[in-house]
């Protein structure tokens, strides 16, 4: 059966982890525990009451995960030790600490990772005193249970652990798209290819562009930009010529809708939403590629 490598993509504006959902079924087979004031397999003589923490892994390193493709062929999926640290990394940069959902499905309030750390050592780790046994480069978290009907459930057993939500890259065909995209770009500078491009989208998708690039240029990108972000925020802003590879990478943003209305100053959601031309451009390139 294959294995594919799963990778965060620079290249990609929003990669990495937009959320932790709880979950029944966790896809690494780790359950979390539930830090409860009458827990009796976990002496915590320092709580006096219930801290309403539930602990458990949130990402294993080269872990196989079963996946099913469209054709609905199956396959594994796992995540390197380096993958696991900086996908736990962009977590913690962008603040999405308060993101969460149920089953993948439903957003959910009152949910915050309150603890977030790397196993180092498996014996000496926080996650081996509650019975965690996860090998040395997990990513494990502590959650802060707030919504009532999610620790219910989570202490009646009905929801048994975490599972990432996020976007990354098949690690090959990672390396072969840019391979293509930079030969592609060589051959039209040198006039062997001219590729068919379009600039009709609508003129909101380009103000959206040049607001963000005027916020990033006061207040920098800090962790949202990369150098395809800024040069597509550009060719936006300016009205310029896209290919369909382009259009295509427009529309298929429209996955992190969730987060188009995050403030520029308070995560990378609505910057990244309009430096790729915001609901107006998006839109218009769904509806493009129908026509293309």
């Amino acid at each position: 059966m294959r294995m594919i490598e799963m990778v965060i993509d620079e290249d990609e504006l929003t990669s990495g982890i937009d959320a932790i959902s709880v979950v029944e079924n966790p896809a690494i087979e780790s359950n979390f525990v539930a830090l409860k004031e009458e827990a009796k397999k976990i002496e915590l003589a320092e709580i006096s009451k219930e801290k309403r923490l539930l602990l458990g892994a949130a990402l294993i390193p080269d872990k196989p995960i079963l996946r099913v493709d469209d054709d609905d062929n199956e396959y594994y999926v796992y995540f390197s030790k380096d993958t696991v640290r900086q996908a736990s990394e962009l977590f913690a940069k962008r603040k999405f600490q308060d993101k969460a959902t149920l089953e993948h499905d439903q957003v959910v309030e009152g949910m915050t990772v309150v603890e977030s750390w790397i196993v180092e050592d498996k014996e000496k780790d926080k996650s081996s005193i509650y019975g965690l046994d996860v090998p040395v480069g997990t990513w494990c978290i502590s959650m802060k249970a707030d919504n009532e009907d999610i620790y219910l459930q989570a202490k009646e057993g009905k929801i048994k652990g975490f599972s990432i939500e996020g976007v990354f890259s098949n690690k090959e065909k990672s390396k072969k798209q840019k391979l293509e995209d930079e030969i592609e770009s060589v051959l039209q500078e040198l006039g062997y290819v001219e590729m068919e491009s379009y600039n009709d989208y609508p003129e909101s998708a380009k103000n959206n562009a040049k607001r963000a690039l005027e916020w990033a240029d006061k207040n920098g990108w800090g962790d949202c930009g990369t150098g395809v972000g800024k040069q597509r925020a550009n060719q936006l802003a300016k009205g310029e010529n896209i290919t369909k590879d382009t259009i295509s990478r427009m529309a298929s943003f429209a996955r992190h809708a969730q987060h188009k209305d995050v403030p520029y100053s308070e995560g990378c959601g609505g910057l990244m939403w309009d430096a790729w031309g915001g609901t107006s451009g998006i839109e218009w390139a769904k509806n493009k590629l129908d026509k293309i």
